[in-house]
């Protein structure tokens, strides 16, 4: 069912250029460059290379998904995640570390993130120069150079100054150091003039794709952030691309009951197989085994849970973090997501972690959490539960956020209440606070790739925890890797590394 949705997997497209024995087909790998890509088909291989680097895979590729990629490297930076080494020896001590804000230059996580990112950004700047070359259709130039600018907007988020190019021709050795703000500029810049030229279909072959309402979405995380980037907040430049977002006729998914869902609400379709087009503005696309894989619930519960929930031995890796996870209210519908205290079959989840990293915690410590509860296919390796990237309950709270910010916390409230009650909650007694809108991205977000950057923006993330003190300023970006120093000597680390 899903493979009918999806328009841009590599193997589907290239079909198109194989196995004719119609003499009076047209044969592609006889067309000219410049004629294949600019027809639909070729536009869309071009576009496919770019985004089979978004499906979260093995050895760090993707945005999430699979172990020790961009999404370990920010999620578990946070506070809502973490795998503790167990008392048992399992589980490296890397993972804890990060956690502790005492990762390397040299450590996968990082090196993964950056070469990942640099890979996609190469096949972005291809399918760039292949669709203008060949006068492609204006919508699928446009979609190119908004995939490019959001793998550039990743790269600055974490790193800072960072390498810039935008022509494959230059080796790795040459190519320039830019600021944050002037790749920033460049975000900015790629999105204001293209966005509005990408595609208004949603849903179909559009599953998973940058549309308008996504690239207005990404614009708005990028003006999110600005004042982090540059020093210069634009709440009002975020507030007007929401709006825009808005236009597209998104809602809020239902919250009601379900008693077919292992959860046991509607809710939780936003996390499971083709994500709800209400809500979802962007997904990842998931069939694993097949087109990436998600690995977060097997990768969290205990071996005898898992397999007694779903037929398959989980890790017993990742957990909650104690405070975090008190922090929900006991009737919100989100806090069905976690497993904690007696499962039966001999499993005990306690809600304290002793340690994380020297002896490590004991086998069953930690809060479990299943938000992406696996759907078929599925086996011990992972499940099939697509990822949203973007959805509408994320651009309800930037909207409130940016007008708390303002100084109209009035305004901010209607965007704010329909989150919250939707989780089963009441509103807001009185308008929000700052830390309202913090702590409720953190409900409604958590797992999905944001809290870093939301901790950042929100002067949270130096902040002492139970297992480290207060961390340096420095920690706020990652280092640039060993090996790009290594590669490119005009390249400066940044500062405290």
């Amino acid at each position: 069912m899903k493979i009918k949705n999806i328009l841009l997997i590599g193997s589907l497209s290239f079909l198109l250029l194989v196995g004719c024995t119609n003499v009076d087909e047209k044969v592609y790998d006889k067309y000219t460059a410049d004629d294949f890509y600019g027809s639909a088909q070729g536009a869309d291989v071009a576009l496919a290379s770019v985004y089979a680097q978004v499906g979260g895979n093995w050895d760090g590729v993707g945005y999430a998904g699979a172990d020790r990629g961009w999404y370990d490297l920010n999620c578990f930076s946070s506070d809502e995640q973490v795998i503790p080494h167990r008392t048992t020896g399992d589980w490296e001590l890397d993972f804890a570390r990060l956690y502790k804000h005492d990762w390397l230059p040299t450590d996968s996580f990082i090196n993964n993130t950056w070469r990942w990112l640099y890979k996609s950004i190469f096949n972005a700047n291809l399918a760039v120069n292949q669709l203008e070359k060949s006068n492609a259709e204006p919508s699928k130039i446009a979609e190119a150079k908004v995939l490019r600018a959001f793998f550039y907007y990743l790269l600055i988020d974490d790193f800072g100054d960072v390498p810039f190019y935008t022509d494959n021709n230059i080796t790795v050795d040459q190519i320039p150091q830019s600021s944050r703000k002037e790749v920033y500029n460049f975000i900015v810049k790629e999105l204001t003039e293209n966005v509005e030229t990408l595609s208004a279909t949603k849903g179909g072959n559009y599953y998973g794709r940058f549309n308008k309402w996504a690239g207005y979405t990404l614009l708005a995380k990028v003006y999110l952030n600005a004042g982090v980037y540059t020093g210069t907040p634009e709440w009002e430049k975020c507030l007007a691309a929401c709006d825009k977002v808005s236009g597209g006729g998104f809602s809020l998914h239902s919250g009601a009951a379900n008693a077919s869902s292992p959860m046991g609400n509607k809710y939780y379709e936003l996390f499971g197989d083709v994500l709800p087009d209400d809500e979802t503005i962007l997904a990842m696309f998931v069939t694993a085994n097949v087109v990436s894989r998600n690995i977060f619930t097997v990768r969290s519960l205990n071996g005898p849970d898992a397999k007694n929930l779903f037929g398959y031995s989980g890790w017993n890796g990742t957990i909650v973090p104690k405070d975090f996870f008190l922090k929900y209210d006991d009737n919100d519908i989100r806090k069905k997501q976690f497993r904690y205290g007696d499962q039966g079959g001999g499993v005990n989840y306690s809600i304290d972690v002793a340690s994380l990293d020297n002896p490590g915690a004991a086998p069953q410590a930690g809060v479990r959490n299943t938000k992406f509860y696996p759907v078929t296919p599925m086996d011990g390796g992972g499940a099939s539960n697509d990822f949203p990237i973007y959805r509408y309950a994320d651009v309800l709270l930037m909207k409130a956020e940016c007008n708390v910010r303002l100084g109209n916390a009035a305004a901010a409230k209607p965007f704010i209440d329909p989150v919250r009650q939707r989780a089963g909650l009441g509103i807001l007694a009185a308008n929000p606070t700052l830390d309202d809108v913090y702590n409720e991205r953190g409900f409604e977000l958590n797992w999905e790739g944001h809290r870093r950057q939301d901790m950042i923006r929100f002067d949270k993330f130096l902040l002492a925890n139970d297992f480290r003190g207060v961390s340096a300023n420095y920690r706020k970006l990652f280092p640039i890797p060993t090996a790009a120093l290594d590669a490119n000597k005009g390249i400066k680390q940044n500062t405290g590394y």
